[in-house]
């Protein structure tokens, strides 16, 4: 539904760990069309090292390390940085634009 309707972001947060995906279709294609998934639970837990890989579509993933996601949305495109806690390297950012 989110697909048809032209969403370009999903953002969720149950996995302790931050990973980001290529746009990717409903099928798990990738596509400029497609949607970019964002899993950020970055909030101090301890990051669990189980669960789905899914190595063909990810761009970025971090365990350990809390932080936050900022985005900026604009008219046609958005960017985002993760942006660690005090004391922390990790970081990952970029831009697209929207469809």
């Amino acid at each position: 539904m989110l697909y048809k309707r032209g969403a370009d972001i999903i953002l969720s947060g149950h996995a302790h760990r931050y990973e980001r995906y290529a746009p990717i279709t409903p099928r798990g294609k990738r596509s400029a069309r497609g949607i970019r998934q964002f899993i950020v639970g970055t909030g101090r837990a301890p990051g669990a090292q189980k669960g789905p890989i899914f190595l063909a579509r990810m761009r970025a993933k971090k365990i350990g390390t809390p932080g936050v996601l900022k985005l900026r949305l604009g008219s046609g495109s958005y960017r985002w940085k993760f942006v660690p806690a005090a004391g922390r390297t990790f970081t990952d950012s970029g831009r697209d634009r929207c469809h």
